[in-house]
This record gives structure tokens, C-alpha cells and sequence, in this order.
């Protein structure tokens, strides 16, 4: 995986938690945030002075309340809208009970690759990554 090229534009990390049975975690976003209503891994943007994991720890407290530990980055995407994406396989805390902020999170769901492409509000920077985890080309440990 090359890294893509810093030429300004927003940063974010996404996380790509997953259960025993490959099925990852996916979010609903909440009716009054950017993108409403679609379906996402969750992540966030990166504050200055952040690094990509740091950013994902905070990202996912603050959307889901949980610790997660970053394992490793999977991929590097720049979407149409200019935001440079790190897409970061991570671990779910144990002992830990997801309590979603209701201001940013509709429902939370475990799916499998195939679900997840088939929702119709799938958020569309989310898209490219499934199918590449689906025809192979990303490997994240139990995914097909």
C-alpha cells in the first residue's frame, strides 16, 4: 500500500472493529449530522497535532463510549470530497458495552461485508473499501 500524497484537505480515520464471526461494526449516523441517516464505519476527523490512531481512540469514545486499540492501518483512500482517509483495523476493549451518543449515532449494528454493501444509505466513501475487502485485494484477519 502506497501512501497517499499530503496535499492539504481534511484527514480522517476510520475503524474497522471486528467479531469472531467477521462480522465488523457499522453505524448509523444520527439525523442531524453531516451525512444523515447513512451507514458507516465508525471514525472521524483528525485534530491537529493528532496522529491517525490517536484520532480513532477519541473518535470512537466520543461516538460509541468504548476504548478501541488500533492494530494496524489496511488502506489509504482520498475521497471525491478531498478528506484523505486511514482505514485502521482495531480492537474493541473487552468487558466494554457500546453506549452510542445519540447526537451522532442513530443504531449500531455488526454486519458482514455483504450487508453492509447491500444498505441502501451506505455512505459512499465506504463503498470502495468493502469491495476490496470483498474481492480480496484488503485483508483484515476473519473477512473473506
Amino acid at each position: 500500500m502506497e501512501p497517499i500524497p499530503d496535499q492539504g484537505g481534511r484527514r480522517g480515520s476510520v475503524a474497522i472493529c471486528l467479531r469472531e464471526d467477521g462480522r465488523m461494526l457499522v453505524i448509523r449516523r444520527a439525523q442531524k449530522v453531516l451525512a444523515p441517516l447513512t451507514y458507516c464505519f465508525p471514525g472521524g476527523g483528525i485534530e491537529p497535532g493528532e496522529t491517525e490512531s490517536q484520532a480513532l481512540v477519541r473518535e470512537i469514545a466520543e461516538e460509541l463510549g468504548v476504548r478501541v486499540r488500533p492494530l494496524r492501518r489496511l488502506w489509504q483512500c482520498r475521497t471525491p470530497w478531498n478528506v484523505r482517509l486511514s482505514w485502521w483495523l482495531a480492537a474493541l476493549t473487552e468487558g466494554q458495552h457500546l453506549a452510542p451518543d445519540p447526537r451522532e449515532v442513530e443504531s449500531v449494528h455488526w454486519m458482514t461485508p455483504e450487508e453492509m454493501l447491500a444498505q441502501e444509505g451506505l455512505l459512499p466513501s465506504n463503498r470502495e473499501f468493502l469491495e476490496r475487502l470483498v474481492r480480496g485485494e484488503i485483508r483484515v484477519g476473519h473477512s473473506p
